[in-house]
């Protein structure tokens, strides 16, 4: 259940951030931590970043009115700020991938060097097992690909904020339901954060989240999940975490795949990523986002059933999830326009039937 102090380390969060983005930017402005336009961005004009830096303020004031500070979270807030300077960074010099990817790489060994990792899996009509020393691998890669996915879906106005926002809370939910009460106060806090940053950054934005923003976000969601995740933990309920950030896992997959396809580096960047392709297809920039919200949205739904589900109701909902998106991926070009194994399949059934 919520307590007077989880709520108001909320509003905390929420409040800090509404005052502080305005001068945080002016301070990208100043310094100038800016996007220029180019022809992958649907901006026109010249647009402060480092909004993160606004959200991460506003988690520290949430942080210090919740007294987390005699939880033992030192390792987690070590791993945060070296994510938030290597955004900072970013930001103002436009680091190369190398260098971030160390970055993330050096927050994640923290975190794991503490203990915080997925030790134990058990596979339905398997059985348990120890991942041991695989422990470590798994749990750095899982951070890293967490804190990059939220990352490579922040293209619109509004949109990684608001899905992160989505899947935040849905851990929020899920927490509450089992009793987390340091995972739901840390969700709530972030919540508060990124829901006060949204106010400025929804089309149209007046300032953008920048890779400090996206990487602290992806970098929290990937700790939060594995605080859900700590020492034990089913093959089913690993999935849960994924389906929560379905859509920019969706639209990582999809995106490394279409770049292996096209013999291109899988770090190359393109115009091919989900927004791009449904304001391609027509959808103005607002919808575009609200569509993106609404996949979130069923997402987060389908992880919540997924949580309580048999397990031949969580097999039929992966399944359905999986030839979902398939078809999402076709009908939307977004490998390429030649790619529709299961659309084509679909008119040679029907043209036999007529």
């Amino acid at each position: 259940m919520l307590n007077g102090s989880v709520i108001l380390a909320f509003f905390a969060s929420l409040i800090t951030v509404l005052i502080v983005t305005p001068l945080v930017i002016k301070f990208a402005i100043r310094i100038g931590a800016t996007d220029e336009p180019n022809s992958r961005k649907v901006h026109h004009s010249v647009m402060p970043r480092l909004g993160g830096l606004a959200i991460f303020i506003g988690v520290i004031v949430g942080y210090i009115t919740a007294e987390l500070y005699n939880e033992k979270l030192t390792a987690i807030i070590i791993g945060s700020m070296i994510i938030i300077m290597t955004g900072i960074l970013d930001d103002k010099y436009e680091l190369s991938a190398k260098l971030k990817l160390l970055g993330q790489l050096s927050a994640a060994v923290i975190v794991v060097a503490s203990g915080l990792t997925v030790s134990i899996i058990e596979i339905p009509f398997v059985g348990v097992y120890d991942l041991g020393v695989l422990s470590y691998p798994v749990t750095i890669l899982w951070i890293i690909a967490i804190t990059n996915a939220i990352n490579l879906i922040d293209g619109l106005d509004g949109l990684a904020a608001g899905i992160s926002t989505i899947a935040i809370t849905t851990i929020a939910i899920m927490a509450m339901m089992n009793g987390k009460m340091l995972i739901l106060t840390l969700s709530l806090i972030i919540l508060g954060s990124t829901l006060g940053f949204l106010y400025y950054n929804f089309n149209p934005a007046k300032i953008f989240m920048g890779d400090t923003g996206a990487l602290f976000l992806g970098y929290s969601i990937s700790i939060l999940s594995l605080l859900g995740l700590y020492k034990s933990v089913t093959l089913f309920s690993f999935v849960v975490p994924i389906l929560i950030l379905g859509v920019p896992i969706f639209d990582t997959i999809f995106a490394i795949l279409r770049r292996w396809i096209n013999k291109k580096p899988i770090s190359a960047p393109d115009k091919g990523h989900l927004h791009h392709r449904l304001i391609s297809i027509g959808l103005t920039h607002k919808r575009a986002v609200l569509l993106m919200y609404g996949l979130g949205a069923l997402f987060s739904v389908s992880a919540l059933i997924f949580s309580t589900a048999t397990l031949w109701g969580a097999l039929i909902i992966t399944f359905a999830l999986l030839i979902f998106l398939e078809l999402i991926a076709e009908a939307i070009g977004l490998i390429g326009s030649n790619y529709r194994p299961m659309l084509n399949l679909y008119r040679r059934i029907v043209k036999r039937e007529f």
